[in-house]
């Protein structure tokens, strides 16, 4: 144990000096590349929060039955603000519980600046890229872990990101836990519209203008879509899929609908939703948007199939093939030739 323990502290200090990231050797955040935001060009890099298992949250205590588990912050927050604790995740369940300073997180990207927010894309891609760096980098230091235990949850714009990952990797989790996402690129949220949602994501409706919504860019946003649904089953979709969603926190009905199409698609769903008879003060706490202890509800709503869910077959990591989500005017692709994904909208 101490000469492998030696030799996973030498590589890091290897790819420390030849500038290339990886994981800390206890709890800690490593930055690594992610996919060129078109709204700023150039290089973006993002955050990666790891939480090990074990006394300490050393990297020794990732076993050969460890899995891996997102937990994604909330609209404005960062690593896993808003979301399930890392601690308890990681703790509890045996997993390297990971958070992600995806595109626009803090309250600055995400609400003061101009740009619109991204609403689970790029976001839900770099996530993706965390998880495949986490996975690559304990593999390029031989350690063994379980990668048919992958799994994803998040609060709010965290729920929404979770979704979305699943979308773009089908075949990839076990199990995602979405605790009030949004679920739906609606009108009144992407041109701040009265009457609505209080959520304003800044699009504009000129073609022109460089903060254009398209229908297409919308279109891949409605996770309740139902084209897009069976095909993500065509593909071999086998996650179970929790949304926790208050009553009190829908709009026009829409989670009510995403909940009808998951479940007519054949998906493994399973949707609670929040009534005042599920309030007890402790862990649900309104029918509203904030629901109550997310840490607590995750634990009594997805605990045991946490404990026993595994995923059959490669990821989409490792089968390396394009996922296409077609929409009026062209396609949506999420390409894995490299391993990590990258994303690309084609035109007819």
């Amino acid at each position: 144990m101490l000469r492998t323990l030696l030799f996973i502290h030498y590589l890091g200090l290897i790819c420390l000096a030849y500038g290339e990231p990886t994981l800390p050797t206890t709890m800690g955040m490593v930055s690594i590349p992610a996919q060129e935001w078109p709204l700023k060009p150039g290089p973006r890099e993002i955050a990666v929060h790891v939480r090990y298992p074990g006394a300490g949250s050393k990297i020794e205590g990732v076993k050969a039955d460890t899995g891996i588990m997102l937990s994604l912050h909330n609209w404005g927050g960062v690593a896993s603000g808003g979301s399930a604790d890392p601690g308890m995740l990681a703790n509890e369940f045996n997993v390297i519980a990971v958070g992600v300073d995806y595109l626009q997180s803090g309250p600055q990207a995400s609400i003061k600046d101009p740009e619109p927010y991204d609403f689970g894309w790029l976001q839900a891609l770099d996530a993706l890229r965390a998880l495949h760096f986490v996975m690559s980098d304990l593999r390029r230091h031989g350690i063994a872990f379980d990668s048919a235990r992958l799994f994803t949850t998040g609060g709010s714009g965290g729920g929404n990101v979770s979704l979305m990952a699943n979308k773009f990797a089908p075949r990839t989790f076990a199990a995602v836990i979405d605790m009030c996402g949004m679920k739906k690129l609606t009108n009144d949220i992407a041109f701040n519209l009265p009457g609505g949602s209080a959520l304003n994501a800044r699009y504009v409706r000129d073609p022109q203008h460089p903060f254009y919504l398209s229908p297409d860019r919308q279109e891949l946003h409605d996770l309740g879509h139902p084209a897009h649904l069976a095909r993500m089953k065509q593909l071999g979709c086998t996650a179970k899929i929790f949304t926790v969603h208050g009553v009190d926190d829908q709009t026009d009905g829409i989670v009510d609908k995403y909940a009808a199409n998951m479940t007519a698609n054949g998906l493994d769903f399973t949707y609670v939703r929040v009534t005042k008879d599920l309030i007890d003060g402790k862990m649900f706490t309104t029918t509203g948007h904030a629901l109550g202890n997310r840490t607590a509800i995750l634990r009594h709503i997805a605990g045991e199939v946490l404990k026993t869910a595994r995923r059959a077959g490669l990821t989409d990591f490792e089968r390396k093939e394009d996922i296409r989500y077609p929409t009026a005017n062209g396609v949506w692709i999420v390409s894995y030739a490299n391993g990590w994904p990258e994303g690309r909208f084609e035109s007819r």
